[in-house]
């Protein structure tokens, strides 16, 4: 920081005063007292520079670990035997990754560039199968920002239980990182900035596929006083979490995991119940969502060792208590990778999300259960971020675990097991999760797996076909159970829409096709903006009592998609037009038609006339774009019947 200061006559010595928060003081590292002829001191330091038309100019430096916020600068000034002290102003200190000796430095300069200074983002949602990439704009450098992320500190319940103690350590990004991850959710009755909703209706408050960035959130939250904006689900608390530790200095990116697990009782199993007819059971608390979106911070972690530096998670999202409040992080990758389980902070927890194994069991009208399927693959899918530079999609599964199947896969596993259950493990525990399930899983004998016949596209029916395979030479006879039910991305069913039983008989290794059709009129209205549904077959081979095979699938139905055409190139400070098309993919007239079209921080919202049955239109939007450089334009289609169907463009706009 350069100060620029006017001498005054028999003015002697210059003393800057830096107290942060309250109860400054210098044994908390919250104030700082020193001359300003003092140089290369390895605390805070002045230097004085060459004077210009009668000023003096100071440069002032802070120690890589000062404590990050609003700090005064009181000059004070001998003369003789007086001492004169003048408030110079305010000055807010952050995180520097640019910075060598900064817990957050981070070494490549695109990084920096990417994960420090980008406000533009990709979120990765949909499922395994099928990943689609959602624009989210960060905004951390927009007006009040600052501000807004600092008072987030001081909210927090942290600062509440020991102000002192809590502005002392802010200098420490893993500190500074899970008092942020518990702030970003309202769960805590602690003036948090979203409260979470995944299910029932949203009332006159939005849903949280409403949001295209995190700056209207936050700014909502300021002018509420405070009060938790409603409602968020995981996208939205970690795109807002990015948000505030970009705008505080600290690398961070999204992270996508698909197939992510929450397990519980921490036994390394997800465990999910149906009943004899195959329709799914809430009664576990264990459960599978389509995707879970977190965060990664980089920073170092002396309190770990060297090699668990890098890469850390950091959750908002409210799923489960730590230490009391609900906050995740941060847990090392490495970490992570290693099954060292017993690491702060909730590794064990995001362990478990990438890991654990997935069982599902039949529970019959007796109540006994017998487990019908395991798998140990299935857990922690293509976890994708965003690429440095790109809109690309970039896998750091390799980052979380060793390859599926591998030896070095099964150490780790191992490995964990005996950190989780310690010296009540059991041979059970370490043995293969195959062979623990080979006495509790009868073979069928059959093979299944369902089939899409074209692409599933909202309003319009879908059909499958679920394959079975005789896999011997004797002749069976199958009794075929078949649900279907609309789900939310958390797989939280929310209406059976469909159910049907067959039989099918299957020869010596024969293989059969059997239809299953699901018209738009049996689903649409039951459809959330997460747009899945979920098809369920239990196979029973008769005369083999109990023997049964579960086949699933999760189908996203596609939307009809958002055109926006911009032009070949787009100059700064020159208008553009920008055309967009929108459409109803449905079989039946649409009304309030309304687009919302967001730049930045600006949004408009264009009211439009009816559409037709699979009718498709289109708008010219202008706008003048005001600075070079990626600029992310997003757009939302919603109507009566359906809403925010979205679309985004990156514009690329070149100096004049």
């Amino acid at each position: 920081m350069r100060l620029t200061l006017k001498p005054h006559s028999g003015m002697e010595t210059n003393y800057p005063f830096f107290p942060a928060g309250p109860s400054p003081s210098e044994s908390h590292r919250t104030k700082a007292v020193f001359n300003l002829s003092e140089v290369g001191a390895s605390g805070w330091s002045a230097a004085q520079g060459p004077s210009e038309s009668g000023y003096m100019n100071f440069t002032i430096s802070s120690p890589v670990n000062a404590v990050i916020g609003r700090y005064n600068l009181i000059l004070q000034v001998t003369s003789g035997n007086k001492i004169f002290s003048r408030f110079l102003g305010q000055f807010v200190l952050l995180f520097n990754p640019w910075c060598p000796g900064d817990d957050v430095y981070l070494a490549n300069e695109n990084e920096r560039q990417e994960y420090v200074l980008n406000e533009n983002g990709i979120i990765f949602v949909g499922n395994a199968k099928y990943i689609e990439a959602r624009g989210w704009y960060y905004g951390q450098f927009q007006d009040h920002l600052l501000n807004i992320c600092l008072t987030m500190l001081d909210l927090s319940l942290y600062y509440r239980q020991d102000p002192a103690i809590d502005v002392s350590r802010r200098g420490d990004p893993k500190y500074v990182g899970r008092v942020i991850s518990s702030m970003i959710n309202g769960n805590d009755n602690d003036n948090g900035v979203l409260l979470g909703k995944w299910q029932g209706s949203f009332h006159s408050h939005e849903n949280p596929s409403r949001w295209d960035g995190s700056v209207v959130i936050l700014q909502k939250w300021r002018q509420d006083n405070y009060k938790p904006v409603q409602y968020g689900q995981c996208w939205v608390f970690a795109g807002v979490m990015c948000t505030v530790l970009r705008c505080l200095g600290i690398p961070t990116r999204l992270v996508s995991n698909f197939n992510s697990a929450h397990d519980v009782d921490r036994n390394l199993s997800i465990d999910k119940y149906y009943d004899s007819s195959g329709k799914s059971l809430n009664i576990s608390k264990d459960s599978t969502w389509d995707y879970h979106v977190w965060n990664e911070s980089w920073f170092i972690r002396p309190d770990l060792g060297t090699s668990y530096n890098g890469w850390q998670v950091l959750d908002a999202t409210p799923q489960e208590q730590s230490r009391g409040l609900f906050q995740c992080g941060p847990a090392s990758v490495t970490a992570i990778k290693e099954g060292d389980v017993d690491l702060d902070y909730d590794t064990l927890f995001v362990y478990t999300e990438v890991n654990a194994d997935c069982n599902r069991w039949i529970v019959y009208n007796d109540g006994t259960k017998r487990r019908v399927y395991c798998d140990t693959e299935i857990i922690g899918r293509f976890i994708s971020t965003k690429a440095v530079g790109s809109n690309s999609r970039v896998d750091v599964t390799c980052n979380y675990k060793y390859p599926e199947g591998s030896s070095e896969e099964r150490r780790v596993y191992k490995k964990a097991l005996a950190k989780i259950f310690g010296s009540n493990i059991t041979e059970g525990h370490t043995e293969s999760p195959d062979e623990r399930s080979s006495e509790t899983i009868r073979n069928p004998g059959i093979s299944g797996k369902f089939k899409l016949a074209e692409p599933p596209v909202f309003g319009k029916d879908i059909t499958l076909i679920l394959i079975l395979n005789n896999l011997s030479f004797d002749h069976k006879t199958v009794k075929v159970d078949m649900s279907a039910s609309t789900i939310l991305y958390t797989r939280r069913p929310v209406a059976e829409i469909l159910k049907a039983t067959t039989s099918v008989d299957l020869g010596s290794k024969q293989g059969k096709h059997i239809q299953l059709k699901i018209p738009y009129s049996y689903y649409g209205k039951y459809l959330t903006t997460d747009k899945r549904i979920q098809v369920t077959a239990l196979c029973e081979v008769m005369h083999m009592h109990g023997v049964k095979l579960l086949v699933e699938k999760t189908i996203i139905l596609e939307d009809t998609n958002i055109i926006i055409k911009i032009p070949r190139r787009v100059v700064v400070n020159k208008a553009v037009t920008l055309e967009i098309s929108y459409a109803n993919p449905l079989p039946e007239p649409v009304n309030r038609c309304v687009l919302l079209v967001t730049l930045m921080n600006q949004q408009v919202k264009i009211h439009l006339a009816q559409l037709a049955p699979r009718e498709r239109s289109k708008i010219y939007f202008e706008f003048t774009p005001r600075r070079t450089g990626p600029l992310q334009l997003q757009v939302d289609f919603s109507c009566d019947k359906f809403s925010h169907v979205k679309g985004f463009v990156t514009i690329a706009v070149a100096p004049a």
